[in-house]
């Protein structure tokens, strides 16, 4: 059970830690990684998930979609951009392997249908 614990720890450290530096840093979206945090601080520990659902980062980053609420555009772009640079680049190397590709732009594909009509937009002021 101990063992649990740690690897949920480490997940929300990890998430974390790379949600900080999406949140700076341009190319890299803090959602994904925040949403992790949560996950593994909910499994592990009350006290650092209360802390961390508290936390600015958490506020402006993942709590209105948490709530059901949905994400801003800004938020929603940031995302898609992401993702499409970075399995593009997987596309790419996968240049000989047909399937491959084929699987890339399905997940692509499903993964901008989701953003685009299965998570509410929101005003970027809320």
């Amino acid at each position: 059970m101990k063992m649990k614990k740690i690897i949920y720890l480490s997940i929300g450290f990890v998430g974390l830690s790379l949600g900080a530096v999406g949140a700076v840093v341009p190319l890299l979206p803090a959602f994904p990684f925040l949403l992790m945090a949560a996950f593994g601080f909910s499994k592990s520990s009350q006290k650092l998930e209360l802390w961390f659902k508290n936390t600015k980062l958490y506020k402006n980053n993942l709590e209105s979609y948490v709530k059901g609420e949905g994400m801003s555009m800004k938020t929603k772009i940031k995302i898609m951009v992401t993702v499409t640079l970075l399995m593009s680049v997987g596309f790419i190397m996968m240049h000989r392997i047909i399937f491959g590709q084929i699987v890339l732009s399905i997940v692509w594909l499903f993964h901008i249908i989701y953003f685009i009509f299965g998570v509410k937009t929101i005003d970027d002021n809320q």
